[in-house]
């Protein structure tokens, strides 16, 4: 459960990612569906949290890494995680997807991550909007 208040800045969707031609190292043979096409396939029956939009994407570049997934949406840091397995993160996928939704930047304190999100983060990439404060004139 979640120990932080819902932001009310977080009002903007938050867009979920999942690669959904992931192999996970694995040969894929005729028809068979790929582990990440398996994993969006589990994630469209689940009831996603408030305010969070499931979208499959060709690539996400991890593909050494297990199935990949990202978090996205507004002024929020961007969050690519990887070592996802189909089968048995879907639950952990989302309750990470609620707390990053819940957040009006999307940096949810370490303590509240899900286990798998604290060990397997791939790239944090800031907002487009993103402008790091000027360094102080030395003279």
């Amino acid at each position: 459960m979640m120990t932080r208040a819902h932001d009310p800045e977080s009002t903007s969707e938050t867009e979920l990612l999942v690669c959904v031609k992931c192999r996970r190292g694995q040969q894929i043979h005729g028809d068979e569906r790929r582990p990440g096409q398996r994993l969006y396939d589990t994630l469209r029956t689940m009831a996603l949290p408030d305010g969070v939009r499931l979208l499959p994407v060709e690539c996400l570049q991890n593909c050494d890494h297990g199935c990949t997934v990202a978090l996205r949406g507004g002024e929020r840091w961007t969050y690519v995680y990887g070592n996802v397995d189909e089968a048995s993160h879907p639950d952990v996928i989302l309750d990470g997807a609620a707390r990053y939704h819940a957040t009006g930047d999307g940096l949810v304190p370490w303590r509240e991550r899900p286990d798998h999100f604290k060990r397997n983060c791939v790239a944090r990439i800031p907002p487009a909007t993103y402008h790091p404060a000027p360094e102080a004139d030395p003279t």
